[in-house]
């Protein structure tokens, strides 16, 4: 298996099984444990965390600037600002890994992405609370396509109106979530933190600016 991780990439597709649906109603989650295998999950892993220019970005809570529990970068197409949580972020230009592994998850995920959102986990003390991803610029039912490489962490989902309905997984390295669909009206999702974790994890998820 030839892999050029320096300048361009190559992984080989290869079939997979119909995604795993996490949601027991008014969405649509599907899992699929393995779009990259144990050896090429460790090599990207290593490759982002060297290689991505990974920034502390800050938000504005309760008038107070308050520096997110994570680092992160923002990559897409020209014209593709995103804007969350009134952090307003620029798209730096796709380079060669990111447009492979993008390659990878379209063949997946049946979706054109032209954007990315890549969260550094530092250890479990890094988090993401609850939210949505239903910001204007992701359109009407957007498809979220979400890749984790390195520690496993716990992923947990809430219906928006039923609180008590709620879904939990653990996202191996490897594993591509996608979320479509529904999901984003009726659910939030979180990244809790972990004392047991020590070890970093580095999140993609792909997205389209409409």
């Amino acid at each position: 298996m030839t892999r050029k991780l320096n300048n361009q990439p190559q992984y080989p597709a290869h079939t997979l099984s119909p995604g795993k649906q996490l949601l027991a109603r008014d969405g649509d989650a599907l899992l699929f444990p393995s779009v990259f295998d144990e050896e090429a999950s460790a090599e990207l892993f290593q490759q982002l965390h060297a290689h991505i220019p990974w920034e502390q970005h800050y938000i504005r809570l309760f008038g107070k600037k308050v520096a997110q529990p994570r680092l992160s970068a923002w990559y897409g197409d020209p014209g593709t600002a995103y804007t969350y949580s009134r952090l307003q972020l620029e798209p730096m230009a796709w380079n060669p890994l990111l447009l492979q592994i993008k390659t990878r998850v379209e063949e997946v995920c049946p979706s054109n992405f032209n954007s990315v959102l890549l969260n550094l986990y530092r250890d479990g003390q890094d988090y993401m609370g609850w939210h949505r991803d239903n910001e204007t610029e992701l359109g009407v039912q957007p498809v979220i396509a979400s890749l984790s490489f390195g520690a496993e962490r716990r992923f947990v989902f809430r219906h928006y109106r039923d609180q008590q309905l709620r879904a939990a997984i653990t996202l191996s390295s490897g594993s591509l979530l996608v979320m479509q669909g529904d999901t984003q009206e009726h659910w939030q999702h979180q990244l809790p933190k972990s004392a047991k974790v020590l070890e970093p994890r580095i999140n993609l998820t792909f997205r389209k600016i409409v």
